[in-house]
């Protein structure tokens, strides 16, 4: 069994992150980064503890305005609509912070916890983000694990219309509204070849609400994303071996935005795995392990 640490609150640049970690310091480090209005503990703990026991400092934590990390209360975002129509004809809008912000959130944390590189590992947002810290600071990356996620190209499919009508939901008002919110919204998002069992995903929906809601959170990186745009030019410039992993059945991120993604990065390979959709499905968690330890320990060999 690996060691957990307790969470813990770290200032990172004047920015106060949550973060927990797994295995021993003296390995090789490992940071996990998650999607829109997620918390780290998305990351389940087999597939953490299972990082650390294939010989990994695994390091998870809450993005800004999310989980236990700070929030940005102060600041507002733009509406989910204005932001659809802004991107689609391709016009700035201004925004509390930048997915680049959120790259340096993970060097800064990076500065603070004394390491010099890490294997990246990001999901959805959290792929993106990844990519931005392995772009903009090729010499603290030192392997790039791209999940879910996308290269931001204008031209890629956009999410499935039921989908984007369940996200432009209202935030909830009471725990009842939202847990019949998000059990909506992981049928039609989640993995059709791995369906979770609906009492477990219940039980982690309200963990995850009773630990931190934020939809205020969500909606200022829900901001960042559609600022960034495409980071096509980004992702031709990344040096770090990278594996990217996407589901072929994903109906918030199409797979063919992790087409895209391998395609303008160097040397990058592309895993699409059947029946998964925009989720980590248990079922895979051992397959995901061997993926990301196999691509970090190849990236050392070579």
């Amino acid at each position: 069994m690996s060691k957990v640490s307790e969470e813990r609150l770290v200032d990172v640049g004047g920015l106060t992150l949550n973060v927990q970690e797994f295995g021993d310091a003296e390995q090789p480090a490992l940071v996990l980064i998650m999607g829109l209005g997620m918390q780290m503990i998305s990351w389940p703990d087999p597939l953490c503890a299972g990082l650390a026991e294939r010989g990994y400092r695994v390091i998870r934590f809450d993005n800004r305005d999310s989980g236990l990390s700070q929030k940005f209360e102060h600041q507002r975002a733009p509406g989910p609509l204005k932001l659809l129509i802004s991107r689609k004809l391709g016009l700035s809008v201004k925004v509390p912070y930048q997915l680049r912000d959120m790259a340096s959130d993970v060097v800064n944390l990076l500065d603070v916890l004394q390491i010099g590189a890490a294997h990246v590992v990001g999901a959805s947002m959290g792929g993106m983000i990844g990519q931005l810290v392995a772009a903009l600071y090729p010499e603290r990356v030192t392997s790039l694990t791209s999940i879910m996620s996308t290269s931001g190209a204008r031209q890629l499919p956009q999410p499935r219309a039921e989908v984007l009508k369940v996200l432009m939901t209202p935030a909830a008002r009471s725990e009842e509204d939202y847990l019949r919110n998000a059990m909506r919204t992981w049928s039609l998002i989640g993995s059709p070849a791995y369906p979770p069992n609906d009492e477990a995903l219940r039980a982690r929906l309200l963990a995850g609400y009773r630990r931190s809601y934020c939809p205020g959170g969500t909606a200022r990186q829900l901001a960042a994303i559609a600022a960034c745009g495409s980071r096509v030019n980004e992702l031709k410039r990344i040096i770090a071996p990278t594996l990217v992993i996407h589901g072929r059945d994903d109906a918030l991120v199409p797979v063919e935005g992790g087409e895209d993604t391998a395609r303008h990065i160097p040397g990058a390979r592309l895993e699409v795995i059947d029946g998964m959709g925009h989720d980590l499905p248990e079922p895979l968690l051992s397959d995901f392990v061997e993926m990301i330890a196999g691509h970090a320990g190849a990236a050392v060999a070579n």
